[in-house]
């Protein structure tokens, strides 16, 4: 399901050696999820409507995370998709705020995406809740 991504690209995307240099590559925003483990508003995402055929990358590294055939409209308030592809994402417990929950992490990046339940549909029943401002679109052409 992957995009293939090109040495042009990966060099672009180089990962920050430190925390002032992620600060110069993402926005106050971006910051705040991505590497402060931060949640947006429910239905608040830019791409919690988005339907188009294409691939969602992570907006820290670039890495591809999610496809669209995989998203589904979860009706939670974040962008949902039932699985990632190979690789992508790893996740880890997490429980501050009270609760036990399992966060999704950027497998390339460890950028905090956001978290995955066990209420989604078949064929996987996984629920990856997802924060649109820790991904980028790219439309299949």
């Amino acid at each position: 399901m992957a995009n293939e991504t090109t040495e042009s690209d990966a060099a672009e995307r180089a990962l920050p050696e430190s925390e002032d240099e992620w600060r110069e590559r993402l926005t106050e925003e971006e910051y705040a999820i991505l590497r402060e483990r931060g949640t947006e508003p429910k239905f608040s995402g830019e791409y919690l409507d988005v339907h188009d055929d294409g691939t969602f990358r992570c907006a820290g590294c670039g890495a591809d995370l999610f496809d669209s055939e995989t998203k589904f409209d979860s009706q939670s308030g974040w962008p949902s998709f039932f699985d990632a592809d190979e690789g992508a994402v790893e996740t880890r417990t997490d429980t501050r705020h009270g609760m036990r929950r399992v966060e999704v992490l950027c497998g390339n990046c460890g950028g905090h995406l956001g978290h995955v339940f066990e209420d989604g549909p078949e064929p996987t029943g996984k629920r990856y809740c997802i924060n649109s401002v820790a991904l980028d679109f790219d439309p299949e052409e």
